[in-house]
């Protein structure tokens, strides 16, 4: 009986101690400020440029804007020339940084060349991976997808290839300096098995899979490496959803999600997302994969569209 009794008591504190821990890590997302503080110079202490593939809207653009009011230099990479002209003029209007615009498509190959050409030799502070595809604004079965082999290439490209060569083009200089923060913007639809998005949310694993061995590769080399996984964001790519309590503006997350630099190798972004993050992920892996669900999701995504 003594010895079941204090079976009991451990396992009781193990509870009360993961109930604890848990608790902390709550509250510690709730004040980034408190617990991760930045300074105020943290960005231009680690070079002078930043870096922002897909910048000419939504997230990546937001990341641009903010990065500039910290007083970084930005190179912003997009395919569309209009929107990366006008966001240059904005940025240095009311930042005063200087800007530098790559045109390119993402989906496309051998595109790397010219955009290492413009960017040999900055002092880069921060690469932001953001660039990234839906095969499909709504989510839908594989063999579904309209035009699979084209949107496959395509996508593979943008949201893999991508962040992968950007990464052999910047960091290299990034240890040699000694410092420097690759942020790869992922999905929270990464952190489950999400049927109906299946290409979307492996390339976005894929992502926080190769973040993390790169943190563990260049740690010692004092380079930072983070993946910050988002749920709702209104931007081009979700159809301008509206925003509530989940969805946020890309201005609001970008904020948000820079409070978390220092927060480890994986963030959500925000305490909203990392709530709703918990909760997905106790949902039991049979409902995620119920035809019941995959129906009831794509309504969903469409009735958030519509509005």
């Amino acid at each position: 009986m003594a010895l079941i009794e204090l079976i009991f008591t451990l396992v009781g504190a193990c509870v009360v101690l993961f109930c604890c821990a848990r608790l902390a890590h709550v509250l510690m997302k709730l004040y980034p400020r408190v617990w991760y503080p930045l300074p105020e110079n943290f960005f231009t202490s680690m070079g002078k440029w930043a870096v922002i593939t897909g910048a000419s809207d939504g997230i990546g653009k937001a990341y641009a804007q903010e990065l500039a009011r910290h007083g970084l230099n930005v190179v912003i990479i997009s395919r569309t020339k209009e929107k990366l002209d006008r966001l240059a003029r904005d940025i240095e209007v009311k930042t005063g940084v200087k800007v530098i615009t790559i045109v390119t498509d993402f989906t496309k190959e051998d595109i790397y060349g010219v955009i290492k050409e413009n960017i040999q030799g900055l002092d880069v502070a921060i690469l932001v991976n953001n660039v990234g595809k839906l095969p499909t604004f709504i989510p839908c079965r594989l063999l579904e997808i309209d035009h699979l082999e084209e949107k496959m290439y395509q996508v593979i490209n943008c949201n893999v290839k991508t962040t992968v060569k950007m990464c052999r083009i910047i960091l290299p200089g990034m240890v040699e300096r000694g410092r420097g923060i690759i942020l790869t913007v992922s999905s929270g639809i990464a952190k489950i098995p999400c049927p109906i998005y299946t290409l979307y949310a492996a390339t976005k694993v894929f992502l926080e899979r190769f973040s993390q061995g790169l943190q563990a590769e260049y740690r010692s080399d004092g380079i930072l490496f983070q993946t910050v996984s988002p749920f709702g964001v209104s931007t081009a790519m979700t159809g301008y959803q509206k925003t509530d309590f989940f969805t946020f503006t890309a201005e609001e997350f970008v904020r948000n999600s820079l409070m978390y630099l220092k927060a480890g190798e994986q963030t959500y972004g925000s305490i909203v997302h990392a709530v709703l993050g918990w909760v997905i992920q106790a949902i039991p892996t049979w409902v995620l994969r119920s035809e019941a669900f995959h129906h009831n999701f794509q309504e969903f995504v469409k009735k958030k569209m519509d509005s």
